[in-house]
């Protein structure tokens, strides 16, 4: 595994830099799907769109982008407002929720990528009710152990899982981890096997969870060797990550 600044592309400015730089990371997924022996096509790309404002992402929509990957649900929220004129984004929010958030990812999000607790789970499901709406969800596994990630032990996960149906509002498509921080690439292929076996386990309480969204710019090659069905892209398309934009709402804190 490489750091994740290291595998980023030129900083892209306009439409053109953003088409060069999305072909090259399909290119790349390409490549490692049939590398891995898979289909072609099986691997959906979500460019992790977290402080790009909403002038660049226009321009990044121009080129192809129809899913917005967002960790903080203010600056998502806000920019679903402001590219409201664009038909068909998609917006997935891929950071940890609070739950009196809840409302917010319920009106506008057609994602949430980081299940990790019932609480979670019982709120959105109150929130989609109210907003008549079906979300489809993740279920985030801590598969490094580290203390600082988000996420369900691995085996509190089937626990979990037997509990979600109940939850009618939550379409629960799969799985989703942050690998390891390292340049060790047996402890980050660890964290994508480890994801796998997990949805082994829980695909016999739920039917439902498939999908392993797993891998980022770093990474991605690897996530799919091992299975990713989603690789959640950021710095590959846009470049170096700027600071946060400064007009998006400071005090409405994810």
């Amino acid at each position: 595994m490489t750091d994740d600044r290291s595998v980023a592309a030129a900083r892209a400015q306009t439409q053109a830099d953003f088409a060069a730089n999305l072909a090259s990371v399909r290119s790349r997924i390409a490549k490692a799907e049939a590398a891995a022996g898979r289909q072609l096509g099986s691997v959906r790309l979500l460019p992790v769109t977290k402080t790009v404002p909403s002038q660049r992402l226009r321009l990044a929509i121009a080129a192809g982008i129809d899913w917005l990957g967002e960790n903080k649900v203010q600056e998502a929220a806000q920019k679903s407002e402001e590219l409201a004129d664009i038909p068909g984004l998609k917006y997935s929010v891929i950071g940890h929720l609070q739950t009196n958030k809840a409302k917010h990812v319920a009106r506008f999000a057609h994602e949430f990528q980081a299940l990790d607790n019932l609480r979670q789970a019982e709120a959105l499901q109150r929130r989609l009710e109210v907003e008549d709406r079906v979300l489809d969800v993740f279920v985030q596994i801590n598969t490094s152990g580290e203390e600082s990630k988000f996420g369900l032990p691995p085996q509190q996960a089937a626990g979990v899982a037997t509990q979600l149906p109940a939850f009618d509002r939550l379409n629960v498509k799969g799985l989703m981890t942050l690998a390891i921080f390292s340049t060790d690439q047996a402890a980050v292929r660890r964290c994508f096997q480890t994801l796998r076996a997990v949805r082994e386990v829980v695909r016999d309480k739920d039917e439902r969870i498939v999908e392993l969204s797993m891998g980022m710019s770093g990474d991605f090659e690897l996530a799919i060797e091992e299975g990713a069905t989603v690789v959640r892209v950021g710095q590959g398309i846009f470049g170096a990550r700027a600071l946060p934009d400064s007009h998006y709402w400071p005090g409405f804190a994810n």
